[in-house]
């Protein structure tokens, strides 16, 4: 198993899980080409275990770290673009599952950044996976938290906005990131998507480790549904097709990462499997 190294003990369904997520016969940790999405907005993630490199003159922001041992990767992939990883000073996450928070520890060393985390998710980074629903052996280095946010609190450095939408069900403080870009003569909203996912495993129904776990999952899709989308992106690259559109950007008149009709689809597609998950558990709870 390619994850083994990240966890320890790593329980079976997540991995499975994070097999599943790889879009390609590629390692889902492997190396993936660093490139500029809008503005200044960068990948610096690897093949679907998705980050982001937010640049501004004040400072850098870090939309999650991946693995302990993804960090060298994205490290590689900063310099790449002609960014330095000293001047991050922020880290972010999109939910507290490790293979997107287990490099926070060590991505904190390496750059001296402040780590923020949203209401639900920050004693599970803090403790180093300890307390997470359903993946409860699942563990990384613990890494402190230095802000805990709420529903639309606005994270803001040197002159750039991020703006973080609880969107809890796949973890409870699952987070949704948005941001107003320049691109050309308009702005635009690119939208980074936490999770909105139903894995293997969650139990909805009577869930007595997760109690509101239905409540917070139908929040989320109303939160995401409200969204206007423009640029689309994900806290995996196989949300948003990224393999697909990737090798589109060059040359292209119009951003291949512009999809709000697949941004649409994308969240039509799981708030049915929610409901239907949801509603497969109900009938098959029995009735006391």
């Amino acid at each position: 198993m390619p994850f083994t190294k990240s966890l320890q003990g790593p329980s079976l369904a997540l991995l499975v899980a994070l097999l599943i997520s790889a879009t390609s016969n590629a390692r889902a940790d492997g190396p993936y080409p660093a490139h500029k999405v809008v503005d200044n907005i960068y990948y610096v993630g690897s093949n679907d275990l998705a980050i982001y490199l937010v640049t501004t003159p004040k400072g850098h922001m870090l939309i999650n770290t991946g693995f302990d041992e993804t960090v060298p990767l994205i490290q590689a992939s900063v310099r790449s673009l002609g960014f330095k990883m000293t001047d991050i000073k922020i880290i972010l996450a999109s939910h507290a599952h490790a293979d997107h928070v287990a490099g926070h520890a060590r991505a904190r060393e390496v750059s001296g950044a402040k780590v923020f985390v949203m209401t639900g998710d920050e004693k599970v980074i803090a403790g180093g996976g300890k307390g997470q629903y359903l993946y409860t052996d699942s563990r990384w280095r613990p890494c402190p938290v230095d802000k805990v946010l709420k529903d639309g609190e606005k994270v803001t450095l040197g002159g750039t906005t991020l703006v973080a939408r609880h969107t809890p069900g796949h973890t409870p403080g699952c987070t949704t990131w948005t941001a107003k870009v320049t691109d050309g003569k308009s702005k635009k909203l690119v939208v980074v998507v936490g999770s909105p996912n139903v894995n293997p495993g969650y139990q909805l129904v009577k869930n007595k480790a997760y109690p509101k776990i239905a409540k917070d999952f139908s929040r989320t899709f109303k939160v995401l549904n409200s969204l206007k989308c423009d640029y689309f992106l994900g806290a995996h690259g196989n949300y948003y097709g990224m393999h697909a559109k990737y090798p589109k950007l060059k040359g292209a008149k119009v951003s291949p990462f512009i999809d709000p009709a697949g941004y649409r689809d994308y969240i039509s597609l799981k708030e049915k499997a929610f409901r239907d998950t949801l509603a497969a558990q109900k009938k098959a709870s029995p009735k006391k």
